[in-house]
């Protein structure tokens, strides 16, 4: 069992509404080393794709983002969920996005200046659940006309639709974990589904 997995375990909480609550270690106080896992495990599976950016959606994916850009030696570009003053409407990509945990829809936002048509590039973000954070981001860099070559994941939620939606687009998905359920405020991983 992978040290992500170990974490969620030991500290993760489950509350109503299948919300998953990983603050104490990847999505508020970072734990350096579940960092490391992730960079590492997403390196492992992305490394030859010929990615130019990595990009994801402020605040919560720009940790595993920077360090995955790190390794890859590439820069890591963060989707702005507010407008910039030095950022006009003639110089951005934008669309909306929902966010499932905090029920709310919000525009977000990129310079035309840091992506391109030739760019290949990485998503990463700290949760998948019904794709809304994802699907947005693809929307952004196909406005530039730029290729998406996957979706890196830190948690996704199986039981929700996001992974469904992003494959029917032609998406690829790679998720360091992968749950089954949170019923009765239990995590259950998919591969330890008995089928």
């Amino acid at each position: 069992m992978n040290y992500l997995k170990k974490r969620i375990l030991k500290d993760g909480q489950v509350f109503e509404g299948n919300v998953l609550k990983v603050d104490s270690f990847l999505n508020h106080q970072i734990d350096p080393m579940v960092m490391k896992e992730i960079e590492e495990e997403l390196y492992a599976h992305y490394k030859d794709k010929g990615i130019t950016k990595v990009l994801t959606i402020e605040a919560s994916g720009i940790a595993p983002a920077i360090m995955m850009a790190a390794h890859l030696e590439v820069p890591m570009l963060f989707a702005k969920k507010s407008e910039p003053s030095t950022l006009s409407n003639q110089e951005k990509y934008s669309t909306l996005v929902h966010s499932y945990t905090k029920n709310v829809t919000s525009e977000v936002m990129i310079s035309k200046q840091y992506l391109s048509k030739d760019d290949k590039v990485l998503i990463v973000d700290d949760f998948l659940a019904n794709g809304e954070a994802a699907l947005g981001l693809v929307d952004l860099v196909e406005q530039a006309g730029a290729k998406v070559v996957g979706v890196g994941i830190c948690i996704e939620k199986s039981f929700q639709s996001g992974r469904q939606k992003l494959e029917e687009r032609g998406l690829e998905v790679y998720s360091i974990c992968r749950i089954a359920s949170l019923e009765n405020q239990t995590v259950t991983f998919l591969e330890d589904v008995k089928e």
